[in-house]
């Protein structure tokens, strides 16, 4: 009986400390833009939850590719069935590690590069972001900003569009993470 009262207590600390390591957001702001000779395309989604590891630098996030919204009906429509193919592909998902020791107990600006793998349109490909990570009152703000090129992952421009758009996007990201707290 004293070895399971001792396992409990051992375990309680065990999950109130990894509990603390582990950084959820309400909300990420994603969003795009692309420069054309027609049209500037824009596009946010408000809706991904990152989730990251203080202990580890880990970070994750997936992206419902169909909830970017755009000033057009029809550009969004375009880029969920012409340009991403969201039925096929519903999902973008970044996961990368932090390349910097932080301090996350106290607050404050850091400059980091995040190294993990995209999985966009079926491809996978190794990226590394520039961003900043600032903690303030034990949260954590985290802004990136980065170009992702089209065919990089095998997202085809129609040939009669194709000296109209970019060949890249400009991706930025921000959101504020709190600790997670098991309910």
């Amino acid at each position: 009986m004293r070895k399971f009262a001792v396992f409990l207590i051992a375990s309680f600390v065990f999950l109130v400390k990894s509990e603390a390591q582990i950084y959820m957001a309400d909300s990420c702001r994603v969003s795009f833009f692309s420069k054309t000779s027609m049209e500037n395309i824009e596009a946010i989604n408000s809706i991904s939850k990152p989730v990251m590891s203080t202990a580890t630098g880990d970070i994750q996030i997936s992206i419902s590719n169909e909830s970017f919204v755009f000033k057009s009906g029809l550009m969004q429509e375009h880029f969920n069935e012409d340009y991403i193919e969201s039925a096929k592909y519903p999902h973008s998902v970044f996961k990368g590690k932090v390349n910097e020791k932080i301090d996350y107990t106290k607050d404050g600006v850091n400059q980091v590069t995040v190294t993990g793998t995209m999985n966009m349109h079926g491809v996978t490909k190794t990226i590394t972001i520039p961003g900043t990570i600032t903690m303030q009152n034990g949260m954590i703000l985290l802004s990136a900003k980065f170009d992702i090129k089209m065919i990089d992952y095998n997202i085809k421009v129609p040939s009669v569009l194709g000296s109209n758009l970019s060949d890249h996007v400009a991706v930025t990201l921000t959101t504020t993470m709190k600790p997670y707290k098991v309910k």
